[in-house]
């Protein structure tokens, strides 16, 4: 297939795109925000013509690797990972979209319907606050950065997929799905986050976006066609028959039904195969598969098969045996408190990964918002545990992103991402014998070597340390008053406790503590009544 040419309808498109950024950086008027939308609706129609028109190419990879799988089959499972990495990009630009949108008109907004979003419903379209907020952030926080990181990682993708052999698609793919920084109205070198979406209104954000979409699409198509064009469809000869066992997982629980497609990989639509498994001749579906279904009874490995017999062009039988296996576990549930979904700042959060059927060895993390390593917990023969993760947040106030992506029948699978709340640390609790306030006996006062600080209820083990404070009480008029640079007490203070009478109050205040971020926070001071 040649290079993908865009249409007099998309080159219009494009063009009006580029006028009416220009109109908009000049603030001309409402008319060129209201065009604005006009070729939102163009882009978006256009996009959805991309995604059928790629709908059918991976029909003809599904057809041509039935006739020949040897030859196309290959190529299907390249076209299959072009599909789902294209597919996490376009999903990933469609969340900012409604993102935006429902931070501006709210949550109970018209414009977003489902996954949809229609531009003629967003009421705040000339908002360029939200958008600067949630893109470009501070601090280079924003999700523009992770949109950027999402288009090149997608970009070398299909460019490493054309394999060096279409120079012209790659060029292609380097221009539309470009990332590089440049250069801004004042002719200075900017970052491509800020030269695309700082201080744009929303409904050329949206826009914007939009384009990205397109050009997410368009290159999906570019790399489709480079695969497609190297199977040579029209040569296809059959001198091979395979008998292909598909099951709809490689994973069962007790209880539960293991079920599996048993299928010639070329097929007559004149003949039909004859399937047994034993003693048992398995039905067949419409397009001559074989359908095995069985109770799984009890746990551990299980293995069967059988024979496909299909009658030859010459009326002899040709038999193809078969096997397969699979795995039957103990039923399992998962409870998750979501609402507990808390990460703290300066420490190491530890997170236990896991994906029923999915050995942790084929588990992949990225995160946002934090740094990410492998946990330190062993298992008896002294190895790391592989499903142990440890997360140690940035900002505070800024969600953690986590995406999990699993290796399931040799193809990677990415789940929605899981956000975590991030908090600061909570703050200590200073204690005298092991009171912060109420009553204590002077024996019991005496008896003490200084002030502690505890974290009460907190689920980590951490520890603050205590660097200074100073006692306080009133002994015959007299005002006393000693301070520690330490957590225990001095000298003096130790002899100032011994005036120490019942009825009055220690006080003990200036409580300093540091805490594992090595930060130093003031505690509330101890008022305790001496009995």
């Amino acid at each position: 297939m040649a290079h993908e040419r865009l249409s007099p309808r998309q080159k219009m498109i494009g063009m009006m795109y580029l006028v009416l950024t220009a109109m908009l950086a000049l603030n001309v008027s409402k008319e060129a925000v209201e065009a604005f939308k006009k070729v939102d609706e163009g882009l978006t129609v256009t996009v959805a013509n991309y995604a059928l028109k790629n709908n059918l190419i991976y029909n003809e990879f599904d057809r041509a690797a039935a006739e020949n799988p040897a030859k196309a089959g290959k190529y299907k499972t390249t076209a299959l990972q072009v599909k789902e990495r294209a597919n996490e990009a376009f999903d990933f630009i469609q969340g900012l979209k409604i993102q935006i949108i429902n931070e501006a008109d709210g949550p109970e907004n018209t414009a977003v319907k489902g996954n949809e979003v229609i531009i003629k419903e967003v009421k705040r379209f000339d908002d360029s606050n939200i958008p600067s907020q949630i893109l470009i952030g501070s601090d280079e926080n924003g999700k523009a950065n992770d949109l950027k990181a999402v288009l090149a990682e997608y970009r070398q993708f299909l460019i490493t997929t054309l394999e060096g052999k279409n120079p012209v698609a790659e060029a292609a793919l380097k221009k539309s799905i470009n990332t590089d920084d440049g250069k801004n109205k004042d002719g200075k070198i900017e970052r491509w986050e800020n030269l695309n979406f700082q201080t744009m209104p929303l409904v050329a954000v949206i826009c914007i976006l939009s384009e990205m979409q397109l050009n997410v699409r368009n290159g999906e198509t570019e790399v489709l066609n480079y695969l497609y064009s190297q199977i040579d469809a029209s040569s296809f000869k059959f001198n091979k028959l395979d008998a292909i066992v598909i099951p709809n997982s490689n994973y069962v629980t007790m209880g539960s039904d293991y079920e599996a497609l048993v299928f010639i990989s070329a097929t007559d639509s004149t003949k039909t195969p004859v399937i047994t498994v034993g003693n048992d001749v398995l039905s067949l579906d419409e397009t001559g598969k074989g359908i095995y279904k069985v109770r799984a009874s009890s746990v551990g490995p299980k293995k069967w098969g059988g024979i496909i017999a299909l009658t030859a062009p010459d009326g002899s039988t040709k038999n193809y045996p078969f096997d397969a296996s699979y795995v039957v576990g103990e039923p399992n549930v998962v409870v998750s408190p979501t609402g507990m979904n808390v990460l703290y700042t300066s420490i190491e959060n530890p997170l236990d990964v896991s994906v029923p059927g999915v050995g942790p060895d084929k588990i992949k993390l990225r995160i946002t918002n934090g740094d990410l390593s492998i946990g330190k917990v062993k298992n008896p023969s002294g190895q790391f545990f592989r499903g142990n993760w440890i997360i140690k947040p940035i900002t505070p106030g800024q969600n953690v992103e986590v995406f999990v992506t699993a290796d399931i029948n040799g193809k990677p699978m990415t789940f929605a991402p899981i956000p975590f709340r991030v908090k600061p640390l909570p703050k200590p609790i200073a204690i005298f014998a092991q009171k912060s306030t109420g009553s204590v006996t002077r024996q019991d006062a005496l008896a003490q070597q200084g002030v502690f600080a505890i974290l009460p209820d907190f689920d980590f083990e951490l520890t603050y340390t205590i660097t200074g404070f100073t006692i306080f009480y009133t002994e015959k008029g007299m005002d006393i008053e000693e301070p520690s640079t330490s957590s225990n007490f001095t000298p003096k203070q130790k002899q100032a406790m011994q005036l120490l009478t019942r009825g009055k109050n220690l006080s003990i205040k200036d409580i300093r503590a540091v805490g594992p971020d090595g930060k130093t926070v003031e505690l509330n001071p101890i008022i305790l009544k001496i009995n």
